[in-house]
């Protein structure tokens, strides 16, 4: 009987590079671990096609492919190492932390990347250190993937995370916010609240209003409201305070509806004219916010919000989400009210609560 596996182990050296390619694919679904070591030469192949079908084999043979594609991580041909690098970062298994780690120091950007994924997959709180320092590496990729690995190291990640907020560069303070948003430590709520005061860069004060909302501890709150007078942060901090879902932002998320607190200056939004500016981004925050925390006394301001274009749809979204307590309102717009758009977006509402035009 013949060896299938045997015939297509001795196909991966044919002359035919599509010869090639069609065995390493059907290596792979094989899952024999006979053509770990055959396919692993075959990822030095000179034909793209040919690495590519390799690296997907390996990947689906999983974890027999672990212990050769760890001896790659050091060899001096870096495109084996890119190969290597982005099939265990699939396979995430511990047994190749310390070669992954390592990895961190190539000077292939995108073995960096895919070493920061894997080790933030495998979840090894001693990656946490080495993981650090890419957080400044001049290729964005390589950072946001430092970035979402310590994220998904967890708690482990958050002493470190809130020391490099106090980082001279800019960019490891920004990745270092978002990461922190990410864990959604109550260790980093006061840190954050620092950064959103104190932080020179405005990119960083912005994401960790965001961050905060991602947390989501009510402690956030009464700064949240606070930070609404730093005109860059004002609808993040809006958005946060809807996430946070506390009733105490209630009252100035009304006036972000209704205008009461409008600044005194607003800047226009880029390419969007003088007809739009920052507030209008805030007011449609500050709806969806009312929307997140439900208080039912808001339903009479969220109505009054469909007759302003810059908060109509948002508005009519927002009573949807309030559920049947937002039905008489909304019939009470369709008996008082001429404008079609409105009549609209209210019979929407209406519609996606359940409502139909003979129920009347």
């Amino acid at each position: 009987m013949a060896d299938s596996v045997a015939e297509q182990i001795a196909a991966l050296k044919d002359e035919d590079w599509a010869i090639r390619e069609e065995a390493a694919a059907a290596l792979g679904s094989s899952r024999d671990t006979r053509a770990v070591i055959p396919l692993v030469a075959a990822l030095r192949d000179p034909d793209r096609a040919v690495r590519d079908a390799a690296i997907a084999a390996l990947t689906t043979i999983g974890e027999a492919s672990v212990p050769a594609l760890a001896g790659c991580l050091a060899d001096r041909d870096l495109t084996l190492q890119e190969s290597a690098a982005s099939i265990l970062a699939v396979i995430a298994d511990a047994r190749v932390v310390d070669p992954l780690i390592a990895s961190l120091n190539s000077p292939d950007w995108i073995v960096r990347m895919h070493a920061a994924k894997a080790l933030g997959r495998i979840g090894d709180p001693k990656a946490v250190k080495p993981l650090l320092p890419l957080l400044q590496d001049k290729v964005k990729a390589v950072r946001v993937e430092a970035a979402n690995g310590l994220a998904l190291l967890g708690k482990a990640a958050v002493p470190l995370l809130v020391e490099a907020l106090k980082h001279h560069d800019w960019l490891v303070r920004l990745h270092a916010v978002e990461a922190l948003g990410r864990i959604k430590s109550p260790e980093s709520v006061e840190p954050l609240l620092r950064v959103l005061f104190n932080d020179r860069d405005t990119a960083v004060r912005v994401d960790a209003a965001r961050s905060l909302g991602e947390i989501g501890d009510a402690r956030a709150v009464e700064f949240l409201v606070t930070a609404m007078t730093d005109l860059d942060v004002r609808p993040q901090a809006v958005e946060a305070l809807g996430k946070i879902g506390d009733r105490r932002a209630v009252p100035s998320l009304v006036a972000v509806v209704t205008g009461s607190s409008r600044p005194a200056e607003s800047r226009p939004l880029d390419g969007c004219g003088d007809r739009w500016d920052q507030e209008m981004v805030a007011m449609e925050a500050a709806v969806k916010a009312l929307a997140q925390i439900r208080d039912e006394a808001t339903i009479p301001v969220l109505v009054a919000a469909l007759q302003n274009t810059v908060t109509r749809a948002e508005a009519a979204a927002a009573l949807g989400a309030f559920g049947p307590p937002a039905i008489p309102f909304l019939l009470d717009v369709l008996k008082k009210e001429r404008d079609e758009n409105i009549l609209f977006h209210a019979k929407g509402t209406l519609a996606q609560l359940g409502w139909r035009p003979n129920r009347m």
